[in-house]
């Protein structure tokens, strides 16, 4: 399945593109943002896409010699940019969602039904702490549990932690789909009826906690809004709540400290023809702030 970029328009309007000198793609993926916001900027305009994942730059290489592509995260920002002698931007765009080449054979064992190893790095597992492998077969049950609570906000996580510890003492636990049918045997029987599959929960928590991903977006609402120039705005989309409460309290704090003005009280979201055309896109939020 083709990726579809989710609130394209929507969040490259936001830019004021037309009108920038730099913006920073943080999340380059399938390149459906950076196209848009080439299409739109002025000849001397330049951009600068991240993607942690060299695949994605490898896939969709830059053609246009207003574009600079880096791999990076976006935790690293400010020092990418500075490698770059960019001190200022005028526009920063995030789409924190998925590109669906990272489920489809991506032998990192992000998909349920993938008999992959359980990685789940964005980028190279040489650069994470740990994978997804270390999380379910070497950390505590305690442990197992507070993450996937706290993380996947699933009710059900005790019960799950529990799975994963007895059936390691099994055999390891090697694959995604060894990982998905473990808590999909957890779980109560109704919710393996629903139509989310029953791993969902626990599959994003492990992966936040592989690559820190909440830390990674503290950093880049804090080092993405300082590198604003005035008149500058962060268009940042999400998919579940723990990244939205995390951009909803930090422009907040902006706007109350008068240093930013919320482009939009509430977050936009894909419309009906959007949704239906790209399920995905269901549950995504854009947030737009603009600095004073």
């Amino acid at each position: 399945m083709a990726h579809i970029t989710v609130l394209k328009d929507e969040a490259v309007a936001a830019l004021n593109a037309e009108r920038a000198g730099i913006i920073v793609d943080c999340t380059y993926g399938s390149g459906g943002h950076s196209a848009a916001i080439l299409a739109r900027l002025p000849e001397q305009g330049r951009l600068v896409s991240l993607d942690v994942d060299q695949t994605a730059l490898e896939a969709h290489p830059a053609t246009d010699p207003r574009h600079t592509l880096v791999c990076a995260n976006f935790r690293d920002l400010r020092e990418t940019l500075a490698a770059h002698n960019i001190e200022k931007v005028d526009g920063v765009v995030a789409d924190l969602g998925w590109r669906s080449e990272q489920f489809q054979a991506s032998n990192k064992g992000f998909s349920f039904s993938a008999k992959e190893p359980l990685v789940m790095t964005f980028g190279d597992p040489e650069t994470h702490l740990f994978t997804a492998h270390e999380v379910v077969n070497e950390w505590d049950e305690a442990n197992l549990a507070d993450i996937i609570y706290g993380y996947g906000e699933e009710r059900a996580a005790r019960r799950i932690a529990r799975a994963i510890v007895a059936a390691r003492e099994v055999a390891p636990i090697e694959t995604a789909a060894q990982l998905a049918e473990i808590v999909a045997g957890a779980v109560p029987t109704f919710r393996r009826r629903q139509g989310i599959h029953p791993a969902t929960k626990t599959f994003q928590a492990i992966r936040i906690a592989v690559n820190d991903e909440l830390g990674a977006l503290n950093a880049l609402l804090a080092d993405g809004f300082a590198l604003l120039a005035p008149g500058g705005r962060l268009a940042i989309i999400t998919f579940h709540s723990l990244e939205d409460r995390l951009v909803k309290q930090a422009f907040k704090g902006y706007a109350h400290d008068q240093l930013g003005v919320l482009v939009h009280k509430k977050p936009i979201t894909p419309s009906t023809a959007e949704v239906a055309k790209n399920p995905r896109a269901r549950s995504a939020k854009l947030r737009i702030i603009e600095k004073l």
